[in-house]
């Protein structure tokens, strides 16, 4: 089987390693690579490390403290605020290589501190198909992604994660709140919380996968295509018409092609 022998691989490339610092957002990705490490490293051997900012959602954070704890893994939490790093606020195409910039030099300070080896990120195979900007500040600093290095697709990832009982494997797929806006939009933590308020909204509905995406005046929704008729129950769609004006909105707009990953590139100029 393709997956079993990338775990192998994995398992191998973590098991030439003396230590790791792990950029831990409690996401799919970087959930089932600590656990992996913490169990070929052991777990003195492994931090997870987790950056708290204005676009981090406090349920994201909340869920990394107890699945640190679940796996039984030693959590470091640092405060970081992008909206303070040169550039980040007014959302250039490249926002994202500000944002792991500094979060990759805050994972090597302590690891540098505590005395451990290497640090890892989450990235995946499938993280090479889109615009990552990111990714550049990860070359750049000699940031590791063993996932990646195994060739792990997310589909992989998950299908591992089922296996071995993390309760991440059906998980939505995570990115910070600045992505929610289209490039050269000013961020501001006002902002910020419009969509994290109806984000929270979308998932104490029970929504599973989707997105609110700032338009100014308007939020555009995207949701997973087979919740595309629950959004519009007049019931529901009543209640959230209120919630999402109340958070600031005048209009609100549910995009037909449904969720996908990197929507706010379709269209825009990159390099």
């Amino acid at each position: 089987m393709i997956t079993e022998s990338k775990f192998q691989r994995l398992k191998e490339i973590l098991a030439g390693c003396d230590s790791a610092v792990i950029a831990f957002s409690g996401g799919v990705d970087s959930t089932f690579l600590l656990q992996v490490a913490r169990d070929v490293l052991g777990g003195e051997r492994v931090i997870a490390l987790t950056a708290t900012s204005p676009t981090y959602p406090s349920h994201e954070f909340n869920e990394s403290v107890k699945l640190a704890t679940e796996l039984g893994v030693r959590q470091i939490v640092v405060d970081s605020n992008e909206l303070l790093i040169p550039g980040f606020a007014d959302n250039p195409p490249k926002r994202c290589y500000h944002c792991k910039k500094e979060l990759f030099e805050i994972c090597l300070a302590k690891a540098s501190e505590l005395g451990f080896r290497e640090v890892f990120d989450g990235s995946n195979l499938d993280d090479l198909s889109d615009y990552r900007p990111g990714r550049q500040a990860a070359t750049e600093l000699k940031i590791r992604s063993p996932l990646l290095e195994a060739e792990l697709t997310k589909e992989d990832i998950r299908v591992l994660s089922r296996r071995s009982g993390l309760r991440t494997a059906d998980k939505q797929p995570f990115a910070c709140l600045a992505s929610r806006f289209p490039y050269g939009t000013r961020i501001t933590a006002e902002k910020l919380q419009q969509i994290d308020r109806c984000e929270t909204f979308m998932r104490e509905q029970g929504f599973h996968t989707f997105r609110v995406r700032y338009h100014g005046e308007t939020a555009r929704i995207e949701v997973a295509l087979d919740e595309l008729p629950r959004i519009i129950d007049h019931g529901l769609r009543t209640t959230l018409l209120a919630e999402f004006k109340a958070a600031g909105f005048t209009y609100i707009a549910l995009d037909l092609q449904g969720y996908r990953t990197g929507s706010m590139n379709e269209g825009a100029a990159l390099s």
